[in-house]
């Protein structure tokens, strides 16, 4: 059991999506996809502190993301623990290699390849991209989310998960976004077209996305709700510089079904809060989507146009909980010194942690080429400064 205090990590976390200050800032490292650490960063990581584990556990395959030891988050004070559903009947995609790339192809039938200079998955193939009717929408192969195997012994690693060691847990999600998953789908270029010239045929995708994550989350729900404290979702909305759809578009298109899907988590396990990763300059968006049922706001990407940290936690900070903003990853993280990443640390917990409604996480995961002396210096500064 992680306590500091007279408070678990459960606890500690529960205290912060009430917008209370518990003892300390909460924390976490690996506990969604979005709040992890690269194979190779960890492996760096764990080498630098001359911790002896082996070979390091791919969590994440197109991210390629490693595996956190238990032993690690222990020591450092992580609050959070992922609750991830196992592959469907079958198993996990097959990697296969074409001159030399790796390749796979997931349940949705996306495409998958990891160049030679790359330390990750891009897509190279979008199955929906020929589809020309609604009939071919309903006729592509889509994952069968009642799918036992997924859910077979949830309830029982939920129950220690919350009940033994008392962690925060964060439920994992099935797929990207909605709308995410849509342009992965159809191609960003076409789907973009469908949204202006076909929405007929753009809707009849986004919601088939739409009821095949319902039925993923009655069934998770079903068999781990009790256990869990949050619900993870995400759909990017937004790059560097601004949204990826118009706010009019969002408002007719994502909104609504962004709500139907949050309302329909709620009314399985009324206790969630919900948690969404939208990169980017999403500042625009953040009061639709607190509107749709978002109460966790992830990754804070600060270094985004209009996302400055004390305008963010000044008018909206009542009213959703940041998860992430600790540290720049495009360039202190990597590029920095440890007393650049020591100042950004500082920075971040000054503005969001008062109050509460703050849970401490890098902005998106840590990436591959950062020096394992600015992870440390990372966490170290997150321990001299997370006190309120």
């Amino acid at each position: 059991m992680i306590t500091i205090g007279t408070l678990t990590s459960r606890e500690r976390v529960l205290l912060a999506l009430d917008h209370k200050e518990p003892d300390r800032v909460p924390v976490d490292l690996g506990g969604t996809v979005v709040t992890g650490i690269s194979r190779i960063a960890l492996r760096n990581y764990l080498e630098f502190r001359g911790i002896s584990a082996g070979p390091v556990a791919v969590n994440h395959l197109s991210g390629q993301l490693g595996l956190v030891p238990e032993s690690l988050l222990r020591e450092l004070g992580v609050d959070v623990r992922p609750l991830n559903p196992n592959p469907p009947t079958g198993g996990a995609p097959l990697l296969c290699y074409d001159r030399g790339h790796p390749r796979f192809t997931d349940e949705w039938g996306i495409g998958w390849e990891m160049p030679a200079s790359s330390y990750y998955f891009d897509m190279y193939e979008h199955p929906l991209a020929r589809a020309g009717s609604v009939e071919d929408v309903i006729e592509h192969q889509w994952p069968d989310a009642t799918d036992s195997a997924r859910y077979r012994g949830l309830w029982e690693r939920g129950k220690q998960l919350s009940a033994e060691d008392a962690t925060a847990v964060v439920a994992g999600r099935m797929g990207a976004g909605i709308f995410e998953l849509s342009l992965w789908l159809r191609g960003f270029e076409q789907f973009y077209t469908d949204l202006a010239c076909d929405p007929g045929l753009a809707c009849s995708i986004l919601d088939k996305v739409l009821e095949i994550k319902m039925d993923y989350w009655s069934r998770l729900l079903e068999e781990g709700g009790d256990s869990v404290t949050v619900v993870g979702e995400a759909d990017d909305l937004a790059s560097q510089n601004g949204l990826l759809i118009s706010p009019e578009m969002y408002r007719k298109y994502v909104k609504p079904r962004h709500a139907k899907l949050f309302s329909h988590i709620k009314r399985q396990a009324p206790h969630v809060r919900i948690f969404l990763h939208s990169c980017g300059a999403v500042f625009d968006l953040i009061e639709d989507l607190i509107e749709s049922g978002v109460d966790i706001l992830n990754p804070v990407q600060t270094s985004a146009r209009g996302m400055d940290p004390v305008r963010l936690k000044r008018v909206f900070g009542q009213d959703v909980v940041f998860w992430g903003a600790g540290v720049d990853t495009q360039n202190t993280l990597p590029y920095g010194s440890a007393q650049d990443v020591r100042d950004n640390v500082r920075r971040a917990l000054d503005v969001f942690a008062p109050g509460g409604g703050y849970v401490f996480a890098t902005i998106h995961n840590i990436q591959a080429d950062v020096p394992p002396a600015n992870i440390a210096a990372l966490f170290e500064a997150f321990e001299d400064y997370r006190g309120y």
